[in-house]
């Protein structure tokens, strides 16, 4: 089973050959880009038109059990992002 992953890398490549612009210059590029989204999600939530909306949730602390020994443990409160897909995203 193949995965097939986007990568920043990937991203910069194909940058880089469609507006003739150096890979490396491209690649700095995208990470002040992904630098400048995660400082703002930390403050508030993510909107990207026609892509969807990114927003940090707070996970309650709750007993979770081993299905296999039905031992059970405690699952810490944390921070998750969520993602919600605009309805103009077709997949």
């Amino acid at each position: 089973m193949s995965q097939n992953k986007l990568t920043r890398e990937i991203i910069a490549k194909q940058i880089s050959i469609e507006f003739g612009i150096a890979y490396s210059t491209i690649y700095k590029k995208i990470d002040k880009i992904l630098e400048i989204w995660i400082n703002n999600m930390i403050d508030s939530d993510l909107s990207i038109n026609h892509i969807g909306s990114f927003k940090i949730k707070n996970k309650n602390e709750r007993i979770g059990r081993n299905p296999k020994t039905n031992e059970e443990h405690l699952i810490k409160s944390r921070r998750v992002i969520s993602f919600k897909k605009s309805n103009k995203l077709t997949l």
